[in-house]
Order: C-alpha cells, then structure tokens, then sequence
C-alpha cells in the first residue's frame, strides 16, 4: 500500500497538465501580437529619425548653397557633390552614407516637394505608395 500512495503523488495528472498548456496558449495569444506591433512601431521610429536627420542635412546644404538639391540630384547630392546643374558653389560633405529605411529601400525626396517646399519620405512596410497600417508611406510632413 505504501508504494501506491507513493506512485500516485509523483506524476502530474492529465487534467493539469491540460490546464497548464490552456494557461500557457492564453497568454501567450494575449502577448505574441503586442511583441509583433512593437518591432513594427520601432521600424516607423526609426524611419521618423532618418527622415529628420536627412531633413537637417539638407537644410545645411540650403544654408551653404542656397537651394536644396533639384529631384534630379536628389540625396546622393548630400553625399558626393553634384556634377548636374545647378552645380552647388560651397558644397561639402554632409552625411558619410544615405541610409536606407528599415524595411531595405532608398528613401525618396521630391524637389519641389508635394507636402512641404521638400519632401523626403519612405515607402513603408510594401515599397509602394501610400498604404494603411505598416504599409503606410513615413514623410517629413508628419
């Protein structure tokens, strides 16, 4: 009788370990979406930030050339100085790299701009225009 008692305390029960993966599938339905939304809010954060760093590099150009770079220059003229006119008088350097936005793609810039006298905005999440959601294009307008 002894050993019986015994084998009987050891062991969960079929019933709690049921109980356990029910306990585990909640919260783990309730957590797994709230982790996934905040790697996409990071990505738009991290856009946002490009975005204005880009946004304060041109306006140094503006101050030391006198206009933002036409749409056909577009960025790459903050990082090696434009050979198509208007050539800029007192160009330098000012960013070591453009960036690329967190979903991979170049950012995009529009002289004069849509939304602003400049725009410079991602795509998002798809790569394409306009979009809800992650899909939703990231300007210099927000």
């Amino acid at each position: 009788m002894i050993s019986l008692s015994r084998s009987r305390r050891r062991g969960f029960t079929l019933i709690e370990l049921m109980v356990v993966l029910v306990i585990l599938g909640v919260l783990a339905a309730l957590i797994v979406p709230n982790v996934l939304n905040r790697a996409d809010d990071a990505r738009v954060t991290a856009a946002r930030t490009d975005i204005h760093n880009l946004m304060q590099s041109l306006k140094l150009y503006k101050l030391d050339n006198q206009r933002y770079p036409t749409t056909e220059q577009g960025l790459e003229a903050l990082v090696r100085r434009p050979e198509s006119a208007p050539v800029p008088p007192n160009w330098k350097p000012y960013v070591d790299k453009l960036p690329n936005d967190p979903w991979g793609h170049a950012y995009q810039y529009l002289n004069p701009g849509v939304k602003g006298e400049i725009d410079v905005f991602s795509y998002g999440a798809d790569g394409q225009a306009g979009g809800e959601g992650n899909d939703a294009d990231v300007g210099s307008w927000q």
